[in-house]
């Protein structure tokens, strides 16, 4: 049900440090998803929302790191989940445009920033977007190059292998 969940830009909000450590008391879950600034799907950011860097490619924001720090220190050790984190490899993306496919200004969590993420209370990361892309980037390719294939066990080998 999380993919449905839509929440307006105006109505987005933030995890609040003090209501994790509120919530984990009071339920005694065994891990939380926590809001720092990632969304579902392979457009996470609105251009406007991001800046350009010197090759003219959309650079994101930053994930709120604050947030994530006071979690981690208010809970040592307890086990943080980041949903809606894809990196939206941008390989995938080109190879989706290139055939057939119109995905612009698709942009995801960078790497580095998981990377930071992991090394601190974060347990799991949910990267299914990046999945999708790569999957539907190389049947898109397969397809394209392959017009008159239609045996899903052909299009599906390299998409698997990717």
């Amino acid at each position: 049900i999380e993919d449905e969940v839509k929440v307006a830009a105006h109505e987005a909000s933030y995890t609040h440090p003090e209501e994790v450590e509120e919530f984990v008391s009071k339920t005694g879950c065994d891990s939380l998803a926590i809001a720092i600034g990632t969304s579902h799907g392979a457009y996470k950011f609105k251009p406007e929302q991001c800046t350009v860097n010197e090759q003219g490619i959309l650079v994101p924001p930053p994930l709120r790191f604050d947030v994530l720090k006071e979690v981690s220190k208010r809970l040592p050790g307890f086990p943080i989940v980041l949903h809606g984190s894809s990196s939206v490899p941008q390989e995938y993306v080109k190879m989706i445009n290139e055939h057939g496919g119109k995905m612009p200004n698709a942009i995801g969590v960078p790497e580095d920033q998981l990377r930071e993420a992991a090394k601190l209370s974060v347990c799991k990361i949910n990267i299914d977007s990046d999945l999708r892309l790569a999957m539907t980037g190389t049947v898109r390719a397969f397809l394209d190059e392959h017009p008159d294939k239609f045996d899903p066990r052909e299009y599906l080998k390299p998409a698997r292998a990717n």
